[in-house]
């Protein structure tokens, strides 16, 4: 049997291996054994002698010098703190009560939380079983389709994995070598896109078919307001903007009301905050907006002397260039593809390019840096009015119920949001490295769930034990996954495979639907994590030769994964939520729910194909190239 043959049949074996059901792990280091043992083998030497031993240390040592690995317990560990706070509840609470009018208003702040909550975890399971916990039950005592509750619980608990902080992009970065803070600017937008399409889903089967999602009872649409909001109302104005500036400048009821209704001045500035904190936000980020792009874009470009008009500099000097730590691939021995290679130091190019196109100059700074975009004060300015428009009308239609509602948010969401807009954005303008910033993300964990009196002792111990159960299992994965693709790759397994690519003579559209649809039917037995450290490090070779921007191939597999969690029979999303559910919802029940999200998933890769500028856009306003 000749090399490549073997090599083929190692990939095989790994694939029956881990449907079998041994820890993916292990199989991977002990066939990269086996087989390593059998390439290297010389019948002159003593078999401890073998190669594969020295492979074996280095891959190892490969692995736990990869300084970006250092963020994944540190951001696994900001997840479980915050899923063993307990800081959820008040958040699906508050949520529920603002959109409550909504059509399928339960299935939406379900969606809107399994988001939110995923997007501050990143963790999966932590996230189906808390919302199966938090929101089944509700929404199947209020009429609910199962199929409807159970696809929304599932299918929102993966989006965590996808938008950033992710560890299944930091994994990524780590095989394909490729930059953590660039895939998470290009993951970003498909993100928040797939959970909108999730959302259009939501309501338009509801409107559609409003036997899904019944209305909820009017004793549930009444939002409990206390008695000193009751008092501001009647003793100063029925419009809570009003009523708290007339309770600040004129105290003397509210302090002298009966006890009940009583505040104090301390209390009744914390009310003017709130009330004010729709227009602060909007201020925060518009303001922020104008300063990167104006203000501190122009300020670097006087530091580099870079006109506004020049579209070229070193890279080097780039001031929006992200600070990483350094990435190596696992699989870096990979052959090189020996027919058809493309024209040395060729770029790498987007689906959308037209013929005949220039692509961009190595080492092209930031959009951002060379200029404000053309007509950027026009839509700024719009957009500004707009937002205005937008908190004029609520600050009309602002009553009691609104006001309470806005405190609510403000006490369990914003803290929340606040954390995870600070760790996305001192990763995303280059303040610190990921590292750096999942080290901000615990300690801000910490203080929150501490803030908010839910973490004790035993909780921090739990969290502590479960980030060091995941960690391990990531980092044992990771040197199997060296192991074997570099046994796969001496073999001639990378090679036979290229080959074979080749031979179809595939355009780079086709070559992209070939691998995402191969990466999509693996997701049904597989799990993302042994997609990813196995099969995906075949096809990165390939990307060159077809030109296709790395970012964009990546991000496209972020979002085909999502199908991993969602699929049958290895559907995880569904054994979780299966474990939490009331005794009636059965698995095939929930496996119907999920499986209209997968067609939803493909649906967002095809826009994604159609318009890459949604994912390469903002990596190249920020970091150019």
């Amino acid at each position: 049997m000749s090399d490549p043959i073997l090599g083929l049949v190692m990939l095989s074996l790994i694939i029956v291996v881990i449907m079998l059901g041994f820890p993916t792990a292990f199989t991977l280091m002990g066939l990269g054994m086996m087989f390593g043992f059998a390439a290297f083998y010389d019948p002159s030497q003593s078999w401890t002698a073998n190669k594969v031993f020295t492979l074996m240390v280095q891959r190892t040592f490969g692995g736990m010098t990869n300084d970006v690995l250092l963020s994944i317990p540190l951001f696994v560990l900001m997840g479980y703190v915050m899923e063993r706070g307990a800081l959820v509840d008040k958040m699906f609470y508050s949520i529920q009560l603002a959109f409550r009018r909504l059509p399928a208003s339960l299935a939406v702040a379900t969606l809107i939380v399994c988001t939110f909550w995923g997007i501050a975890s990143g963790l999966v399971g932590a996230v189906v079983v808390l919302m199966g916990v938090i929101a089944m039950k509700p929404m199947l005592n209020a009429g609910y389709d199962t199929r409807l509750a159970a696809g929304v619980i599932t299918a929102g608990g993966t989006l965590g994995i996808l938008i950033p902080p992710s560890v299944m992009i930091i994994v990524y970065a780590a095989v394909a070598g490729q930059s953590v803070v660039k895939l998470y600017a290009a993951a970003m937008v498909p993100g928040f896109f797939l959970a909108f399409l999730y959302l259009v889903y939501i309501i338009g089967w509801a409107l559609i078919n409003p036997k899904v999602a019944p209305k909820l009872p009017p004793e549930q649409l009444i939002v409990p307001v206390p008695a000193p909001i009751h008092f501001l109302r009647e003793h100063y104005s029925s419009n809570m903007l009003v009523a708290t500036f007339k309770a600040l400048f004129s105290p003397g009821k509210l302090i002298n009301a009966p006890a009940e209704a009583r505040l104090s001045f301390k209390s009744i500035f914390k009310n003017v905050l709130a009330v004010l904190t729709p227009l602060m936000l909007v201020a925060v980020a518009m303001w922020g907006v104008w300063w990167y792009v104006i203000i501190h874009q122009q300020n670097e470009r006087d530091a580099l002397n870079v006109p506004v008009v020049t579209q070229v500099a070193k890279a080097s000097t780039s001031a929006a260039e992200p600070a990483e730590e350094g990435l190596v691939s696992l699989d870096a021995t990979s052959n090189n593809i020996k027919s058809k290679e493309p024209e040395e130091d060729a770029p790498l190019v987007a689906l959308d390019a037209a013929a005949g196109d220039a692509p961009p100059a190595e080492g092209s700074i930031p959009e951002a840096a060379a200029g404000p975009p053309e007509n950027f004060e026009l839509y700024y300015g719009l957009t500004c009015i707009l937002f205005g428009l937008l908190l004029l009308y609520y600050y009309i239609k602002l009553d009691e119920e609104q006001f309470e509602i806005l405190k609510l948010l403000i006490e369990s969401v914003m803290p929340l949001g606040v954390l995870t807009i600070l760790v996305l954005a001192v990763i995303l303008l280059g303040i610190t490295t990921a590292t750096e910033s999942a080290a901000v993300g615990a300690l801000g964990a910490f203080i929150l769930a501490f803030q908010a009196g839910t973490l004790n002792f035993d909780r921090t111990k739990q969290a502590v034990f479960l980030t060091a159960k995941t960690t391990s299992m990531v980092c044992w994965l990771f040197v199997g996954s060296a192991l074997f693709s570099a046994v796969f790759t001496i073999l001639g397994g990378q090679s036979i495979i290229e080959k074979w690519v080749l031979m179809l003579d595939l355009t780079p559209l086709q070559f992209m639907l070939l691998s995402q649809a191969i990466i999509f039917f693996l997701g049904w037995p597989l799990e993302w994590t042994e997609i990813i450290v196995i099969f995906v490090p075949i096809f990165l070779p390939l990307l060159a030769h077809f030109n296709i921007d790395p970012l964009l191939w990546g991000t496209l597999v972020f979002v085909n994964l999502q199908a991993a969690f969602l699929s049958p029979p290895v559907a995880m999303s569904a054994f979780y939520l299966k474990g939490v559910s009331p005794p009636g919802v059965t698995l095939n029940q929930i496996f119907a729910g999920m499986m209209p999200y997968m067609f939803i998933v493909i649906a967002c890769m095809v826009f994604m194909y159609v318009w890459p500028g949604m994912t390469l856009w903002f990596p190249k306003f920020l970091y150019g190239g």
